[in-house]
């Protein structure tokens, strides 16, 4: 049996780009199963696609002080012998760890059963997950161009898998979704799977200004949908998607988001011109603002820093994006995309 370990959690992020991989890997005769955290998001993602799941203890791998750090070693300490024991028993050709704290108990545990592993990091330097899990690994896939220097000779540019379902969306199933009726140009604001209190907040307060040229889906996250705006016509609020997600992107010219790597290897995949806020430098370890200022350097973006944003630079900034659109397609359009779920299929059967 040619059994594949799928691992990764913590955010919608570290999940999308498995998902996007399941196809493919069931094609290629993988026999799929996933190791996550009890709880986390990965859990209710992964099982709609019909995968077996298993989960394990978890642990937060924080930078910062919090009382919580004298805990979570022996939550680390658990989930290695969690892993250990679920590794044991399914006995996999190989393990694909996509980041993210559950990943660490996963990795460690499959390096000492000699189970090879297949790390995939997305943003430009790696994450601290992924830095603890990189010696274990055996080849390292990335994203960006500039993180080949973080990695070493175990690099390989995949670039990040995406779903192939996302080029098919449809139009008129999106305008009805929305309920829009006119013919306004569309702009998508996605926050991340947990949402932005900042950016939501802002967008509202702009909303009577920016609702005059735009028809607007605001994609806040979990609990985040402000009640008092249901009935405003041209505003349609969600707190996550999925499915609906590619009927959206097909009606979007322009959107607003963070900079997590695999939205915006979905950006440039679908050539959409985007404004980014990026994570602040105290709200994370600065991957966002990396990633934002890689993307803005090649033509591909505006960015506006967290710190800057407010209802005046939000507009002006989404105005000068929205009349200069047809820039940002352009140099989207001449990346030459890289086919990274064909690249990662590639690696994973070498061990078969």
């Amino acid at each position: 049996m040619n059994t594949i370990v799928l691992t990764g959690g913590g955010t919608a992020g570290h999940v999308t780009p498995h998902i996007a991989l399941i196809p493919d890997l069931k094609e290629n005769g993988w026999d799929i199963q996933y190791i996550g955290s009890y709880q986390g998001i990965e859990k209710d993602l992964i099982i709609k696609e019909n995968i077996s799941y298993y989960g394990i203890a978890s642990g937060k791998l924080r930078r910062y002080l919090s009382i919580q750090n004298l805990k979570d070693p022996f939550k680390v300490i658990k989930g290695f012998f969690g892993a250990y024991k679920i590794l044991k028993k399914l006995k996999p050709k190989v393990v694909f760890s996509k980041g993210g704290y559950v990943t660490v108990p996963v990795v460690l545990a499959a390096n000492v059963l000699k189970i090879p592993v297949v790390l995939h990091e997305s943003d430009i330097t790696p994450g601290l997950a992924n830095k603890i899990a990189m010696k274990s690994a055996e080849v390292i896939c990335v994203n960006f161009e500039e993180t080949l220097k973080y990695v070493g000779d175990k690099g390989v540019l995949t670039g990040s898998p995406i779903r192939k379902a996302l080029f098919a969306g449809d139009r008129e199933k999106a305008k009805r979704l929305c309920l829009f009726t006119d013919q306004k140009p569309v702009l998508l604001m996605m926050g991340g799977s947990l949402g932005s209190v900042k950016i939501n907040e802002t967008l509202r307060r702009a909303l009577p200004t920016l609702i005059k040229t735009f028809n607007i889906i605001h994609i806040c996250g979990k609990g985040n949908i402000e009640a008092s705006l249901k009935t405003v016509a041209g505003y349609k609020q969600f707190e996550y998607v999925r499915e609906e997600l590619a009927d959206l992107f097909a009606i979007t010219d322009i959107m607003l988001s963070r900079a997590g790597a695999n939205a915006l290897s979905e950006i440039v995949a679908l050539n959409i011109p985007s404004l980014l806020i990026p994570l602040s430098q105290q709200a994370s370890r600065g991957d966002q603002i990396l990633n934002a200022k890689s993307m803005e350097s090649k033509g591909y973006c505006e960015v506006l820093f967290e710190e800057q944003l407010n209802e005046s630079s939000l507009i002006k900034k989404l105005e000068f994006l929205y009349k200069n659109k047809l820039k940002y397609k352009n140099a989207m359009h001449q990346v030459t995309k890289i086919k990274a779920i064909d690249k990662i299929i590639t690696i994973l059967n070498r061990y078969r």
